[in-house]
């Protein structure tokens, strides 16, 4: 089953998706300076990640420990 079809791996995508776009931002800020386009899906998820952060870290770590236990 893909992840889009599983809420869970979807929300697990989309987790690693912001946390690795944050990452690559905030290492080559030049990298996403595009803000359109299909470089501008990333932009937007690592804008998520630096402006809700801690809610973005509550969320990996809630998943995390689901993961683990379930």
């Amino acid at each position: 089953m893909s992840a889009l079809f599983n809420f869970q791996s979807f929300l697990t995508v989309a987790l690693l998706v912001i946390c690795t776009c944050t990452f690559v931002k905030l290492q080559f800020p030049s990298f996403m300076n595009r803000k359109t386009g299909f470089r501008g899906v990333f932009w937007k998820a690592a804008r998520i990640g630096e402006r809700l952060s801690p809610w973005v870290a509550a969320a990996c770590l809630v998943m995390g420990l689901y993961m683990l236990v379930f």
